[in-house]
């Protein structure tokens, strides 16, 4: 089967990978995977993965209880057997293997397997380009399981990227004041459209009066961004992940007693409601589309200024 795979740092389409096969698993052939920035840090040796790269995606299943439906998938495939496990947290499984991250072949290729536990069927409502933004939209919605958010409170994202923008709607369904800080005028006013408050980052003077701040740079210098945007007691929400190695003065966590969450994947049912509703839109988040073959291309446009979401076609949709 065709493949995307991650070699070191080398990239490379490969056009008769053989598949591997998982005992118990469903097989789902792929229609639409998207790039994510973890994606880009896998290359630059985050988590040290090798294989076949990519975790946003939507394709068929080919058996199972899903079988000839579309499909989603949950990224963490747990052993369901572990003390955490047991305890409700399969997403923290010290076994798991995640797809296209952690010891699982991805979604940049003709196929993958996935436990069927981990498998959603998609609304028939919902357009497969719409599907594909279901992980990241998840992992904005697990804010929401972590941090007690009200019509009340005060948010502040930092970053409007692709992450920043789902993690503006999601929080903003809450009905809470939400101001997102970005570098790009033309990302912002995306968001504006959408009757989100924005600010230029030259613009931004943090005050130390949010309830909650999001990380969503990217960089490693969101961390201390947030801190003196963060009010005392406050909530600072890591959502940024980086290849490269930062160091952090821990003082003004501990004078202004400052929770810091790391924030991660998240539910999909959720994700999915929240797009087949609306309260969720995506398709103008969609900057270009490639086929696998040329995984060069793709990725050097994902990882341009001007870029938020670029999409594989792998399969007639």
């Amino acid at each position: 089967m065709r493949a995307i795979r991650l070699n070191g740092n080398q990239l490379s389409f490969q056009g008769e990978h053989p598949p591997v096969e998982l005992d118990g698993f469903i097989k789902v052939d792929v229609l639409t995977a998207g790039i994510c920035e973890t994606d880009m840090q896998l290359r630059q040796g985050y988590m040290g993965f090798q294989g076949t790269l990519g975790h946003e995606f939507v394709g068929l299943a080919t058996s199972g209880r899903f079988a000839g439906q579309r499909v989603v998938g949950e990224i963490n495939c747990a052993c369901h057997n572990c003390p955490v496990c047991h305890a409700g947290h399969p997403r923290h499984c010290p076994h798991r293997t995640v797809i296209g991250i952690l010891n699982h072949d991805g979604a940049f290729a003709d196929s993958l397997w996935v436990p069927e536990a981990n498998l959603h069927a998609v609304p028939d409502s919902l357009s497969t380009d719409e599907a594909v933004f279901t992980e990241p939209v998840a992992a904005a919605c697990r804010i929401l399981e972590q941090v007690d958010i009200t019509a009340e409170s005060t948010v502040i994202i930092l970053g409007d990227g692709r992450l920043g923008n789902l993690c503006a709607q999601v929080l903003s369904s809450t009905g809470c004041a939400v101001q997102v800080v970005g570098k790009h005028d033309w990302k912002l006013r995306r968001l504006r459209d959408l009757n989100i408050s924005t600010v230029e980052l030259s613009d931004f003077q943090p005050s130390k009066s949010a309830d909650v701040v999001v990380d969503c740079t990217g960089s490693t210098s969101g961390f201390e961004l947030a801190l003196q945007a963060v009010q005392p007691c406050g909530d600072v929400v890591l959502k940024t992940t980086v290849a490269a190695e930062q160091s952090l003065h821990l003082a003004p966590i501990v004078i202004d007693e400052v929770r810091v969450i790391g924030s991660r994947c998240g539910p999909f049912a959720p994700a999915l409601q929240m797009l087949a509703d609306g309260r969720v839109q995506v398709k103008n988040l969609i900057s270009a589309r490639y086929p696998l073959e040329e995984a060069q291309n793709a990725f050097s446009h994902a990882e341009q200024p001007d870029t938020l979401k670029v999409l594989f076609d792998v399969a007639d949709k």
